[in-house]
């Protein structure tokens, strides 16, 4: 720790964090915990006026993250009862249940090899989509500049939008980001955009990008990181796809916040954001962000003032699965889940290249849910917009998926299209392929009468 630099994020803070107030409340609550101390504070409701005796949750044994028990315990069952279910009912931390942050900076530490000290903590969300949004607020002032990655997630480009930054766009290819495009864009900045801040976020999707599905490689991430350090950026890593990882065993690249310290021999410049959408369940809302503990009170802060807290039923159903897991067992479960969308992608793919065969082209994932073809409709390979074709054509044939202009922040024109294999079996996705190609050759043909 003597030869590492610890980065200062307050410069990076935003004017209006300073005008968040602290619950007059919440901010009492650690008080409770003094030994002797009799609590007249929160309006909590009681507990015996709640319907609940206990809640139950069966496990699928081939998705439990550990073998069948021949004992007297079931681990296939996970009850919630007594003080434990009291607490689950309850009104919680701000920043989440004590003892599932507790599990999760244990995780963390033990995933990504960082050791646990003060330069990170961990924040429970209500996803990770709220987290990155807290984060936004909190590091965002007017006339800042974002870096993002494009295409990108229109959830996040839904709320960067309304925030009073501009978004440069990153392009990236079939490996991810690409560090030359960031390189090109921080080393001419003052010369393309003359008297403009220099941005201070960068946005990346780095695992089995939505809506891409590509996955960057290590050397690029040490590529993004140097110039991170160099231009002064705060990398946010949006990775919920992380653990969606099916690609060849042992070459998944380590995490931005996993390279940092070796990188630039530096922490505090990466800003995480994990979810348990993709791997336990999306309706739960559970996400969480590993970052500076300034960035993180400045979150919890926010929190405190709107939605009070994430659900703490969740919390501790997710706590009390993972805690009877253990770190390696989640994984094993993640390792469970990879697997169903590995064969997943391989049927798609397979019914995929028997109706485009030549009309279309994509990046094989090695993680995620998602397929970005490019529509070949033009005959000489001049790109033609996926918008229409989408929208009217394909729609009226029966087959939907999401355009390409959907992920780019200035809604331009791309021949790309989206296509989910997360769902979809393989008649149906056969039968949307066949439609699909109805659509191209279509289209091939009014190009062809219009050009004549």
């Amino acid at each position: 720790m003597s030869s590492t630099t610890i980065l200062d994020i307050s410069p990076f803070l935003s004017q209006k964090t300073q005008l968040w107030k602290a619950c007059g409340i919440r901010g009492l609550f650690p008080l409770e915990n003094i030994p002797g101390m009799i609590s007249l504070l929160a309006g909590r409701p009681n507990p015996s006026t709640f319907p609940f005796e206990s809640i139950t949750m069966k496990l699928r044994p081939t998705l439990a993250g550990m073998p069948e028990s021949k004992g007297n315990d079931d681990p296939f069952n996970v009850t919630l009862e007594g003080a434990v279910l009291a607490e689950a009912l309850q009104y919680g931390a701000t920043a989440g249940v004590p003892r599932f942050i507790d599990w999760l900076e244990n995780f963390q530490a033990h995933v990504h090899k960082r050791v646990r000290d003060d330069t990170w903590s961990v924040t429970v969300g209500s996803g990770s989509q709220d987290l990155m949004y807290k984060a936004c607020e909190a590091l965002v002032d007017e006339g800042d500049s974002i870096l993002v990655e494009t295409p990108f997630y229109p959830g996040t480009l839904g709320f960067l939008a309304a925030l009073p930054c501009s978004l440069i766009e990153v392009h990236a290819d079939g490996q991810g980001l690409n560090p030359a495009n960031l390189e090109l864009i921080l080393a001419n900045w003052e010369t393309e955009r003359p008297g403009k801040r220099p941005p201070k976020l960068l946005y990346t999707i780095p695992s089995g990008s939505n809506p891409t599905g590509a996955s960057i490689p290590e050397h690029r991430k040490v590529d993004v990181l140097r110039l991170a350090r160099k231009y002064n950026l705060l990398v946010l890593e949006d990775d919920a796809y992380a653990f969606l990882y099916y690609g060849p065993a042992g070459k998944q690249a380590r995490s931005y916040f996993a390279l940092e310290p070796d990188v630039n021999a530096e922490r505090g410049r990466v800003v995480r954001f994990d979810s348990f959408s993709k791997v336990l369940s999306s309706g739960m809302r559970l996400g969480y962000m590993t970052a500076p503990p300034r960035l993180a009170t400045a979150v919890n802060l926010i929190t405190s003032n709107t939605n009070l807290q994430p659900a703490s039923l969740t919390q501790i159903m997710a706590y009390t699965l993972l805690s009877q897991w253990g770190p390696e067992g989640f994984l094993a479960h993640c390792v469970s889940v990879a697997a169903v969308y590995r064969a997943r992608r391989d049927i798609f793919e397979r019914v995929a290249r028997k109706h485009l065969a030549g009309l279309a082209e994509w990046t094989t994932p090695v993680a995620g849910m998602f397929l970005y073809i490019k529509l070949l409709v033009h005959p000489e390979g001049k790109e033609v917009d996926s918008q229409v074709l989408i929208a009217n054509k394909a729609v009226a044939r029966g087959v939907l998926a999401v355009p390409g202009t959907a992920f780019m922040p200035g809604g331009g024109p791309t021949p790309f299209v989206r296509v989910s294999f997360s769902l979809i079996e393989e008649a149906d996705a056969d039968e949307a392929f066949r439609r699909l190609r109805g659509v191209i050759l279509e289209a091939r043909k009014e190009v062809e009468m219009e050009e004549r």
